[in-house]
């Protein structure tokens, strides 16, 4: 039997300079993303789109989704598989193509983590071991668009 979980998110536009959406330049992009017992985050869109560059967009949380649900899946499997892993770093960049219309949709993410293990001898099955994460991540199982990876693993000196 599948388990289900629910994720419930507050958005709210504080953009409104007055005039809502009067025109396209009279209001801002700007948000609150709230949860329960959570930090409140500022957000807004991607500043190509009018967004402040000071908050992070939409498209940022993507890439950030993906990044960290890569991180915790391959983190646990390394527990799984004896890997001690004591660094992690993912420097991850995704691309998005605008479409006529208006629209758009992203047409990959690059993540290109940097671990680093306890021991040399865990180096081969720590990068191994990210194709058995990619499979498990919830969010890459979840977008239409590949996932890449170039990861890197260094041993603790």
């Amino acid at each position: 039997m599948e388990k289900s979980h629910n994720y419930n998110l507050t958005i709210t536009w504080t953009g409104n300079r007055g005039t809502g959406t009067s025109d396209y330049r009279a209001y801002d992009r700007n948000h609150i993303i709230k949860a329960d017992n959570k930090v409140e985050i500022a957000g807004s869109s991607d500043p190509a789109f009018r967004g402040d560059r000071t908050k992070y967009n939409p498209e940022e949380f993507l890439v950030a989704a993906l990044s960290t649900c890569h991180m915790l899946s391959f983190l646990h499997v390394c527990v799984m598989n004896g890997v001690v892993v004591t660094g992690y770093t993912d420097n991850a960049a995704g691309t998005m193509a605008e479409t006529p219309d208006g629209g758009g949709h992203f047409t990959e993410v690059m993540l290109s983590p940097v671990v680093t293990v306890k021991d040399a001898s865990m180096i081969a099955k720590a990068n191994e071991l990210h194709h058995k994460a990619s499979e498990l991540c919830f969010i890459a199982n979840s977008v239409n668009f590949p996932v890449k990876h170039n990861p890197s693993c260094v041993a603790e000196e």
